[in-house]
């Protein structure tokens, strides 16, 4: 009946499976329960995994009861955050990927040159709280279709980052409209959108102008995921959708099409993606072709706190 182009890469990056083998080796280590800030990645299914496993997840800290064991999710945190942390005695160990914690760390530098810095990203994402907690009153958050609305004055040079979750084409866009206001826009220096969510986003613009309909399999939560569904579109998809697991897609989507395209967002487990794959073979679309992009090799060592005496 149809055809299924499945994307490659998809699923987790190297940041996803060591913020989720932190929290995994902590429980293991520690014993339950082990309490997260936020969920540690944007995916129902493994925060309900981990949450099985004695996984506790809060909103802010004064959830923690004292003594206890907290992990700081992937998205990072602001420094205040740590320091609340500390000043309560608490154990900590930091999932933040190592791509976001570089970008904290070209925030501090910018500001520390006396640059005012423009954010471009989502406000409320976690990610974004913690970087603009790095140099509070330096930092200006800007959405990218709205950079507009970006509120330095240009009486201090002024540099850019962004969120690592954003949509390149997007991104560079909202950079060059913010060139046109302040011409000596300072960059960074290497791109902030990861190289997950960009391989993601090129693979799936690889297959979507051959798809009548490409399903993303991730939360709705996921900036990455959502990302995914706005490139499929723009790359010429005849429909795209977001579905948490395949219980979430509609028989409805199928009218008409013969080639469906399947990805996933950073943070989905490949059982996911095996559960949708076997939802769209019994409707008829059992003829499945890889289509890879690139092979990602790239891997994060555990936070300190869980390394054995061995690793680096």
């Amino acid at each position: 009946m149809g055809r299924v182009l499945l994307a490659a890469p998809r699923g987790f990056c190297a940041g996803v499976e060591r913020a989720i083998t932190t929290v995994e080796e902590a429980l293991d280590r520690f014993g339950p329960p082990v309490y997260v800030r936020k969920q540690i990645v944007h995916n129902t299914s493994v925060i309900h995994d981990l949450s099985r496993r004695g996984a506790v997840f809060v909103d802010e800290l004064d959830e923690v009861p004292d003594g206890a064991l907290v992990v700081f999710s992937a998205h990072g945190v602001a420094p205040a955050v740590k320091e609340e942390a500390r000043l309560r005695g608490l154990a900590t160990i930091d999932a933040t990927c190592p791509l976001v914690t570089k970008v904290h760390k070209e925030a501090v530098r910018m500001a520390e040159a006396g640059y005012e810095i423009v954010l471009i990203g989502h406000a409320e994402h976690e990610e974004v709280e913690g970087t603009v907690g790095e140099a509070p009153g330096r930092i200006h958050v800007v959405d990218p279709a709205r950079t507009e609305d970006v509120t330095a004055d240009g009486s201090a040079p002024v540099g850019w980052l962004s969120q690592t979750t954003l949509a390149v084409d997007e991104t560079m866009r909202a950079v060059e409209e913010l060139r046109g206001r302040f011409p000596g826009l300072a960059d960074p220096p290497s791109d902030d959108i990861c190289y997950a969510s960009q391989n993601r986003q090129e693979a799936v613009t690889g297959i979507a102008s051959g798809c009548d309909l490409v399903i993303v399999v991730g939360s709705a939560n996921s900036s990455n995921s959502r990302r995914l569904v706005e490139v499929a579109v723009n790359a010429g998809a005849g429909a795209a959708y977001l579905v948490d697991r395949a219980s979430d897609a509609d028989e409805r989507w199928l009218v008409g099409v013969r080639t469906v395209g399947v990805s996933s967002g950073a943070s989905v487990p490949e059982a996911l993606v095996e559960e949708l794959l076997g939802w769209l073979a019994a409707r008829g679309y059992a003829d499945v072709e890889e289509v890879t992009l690139t092979e990602e090799t790239l891997t994060f060592s555990l936070p300190p706190e869980l390394r054995s005496p061995r690793e680096p």
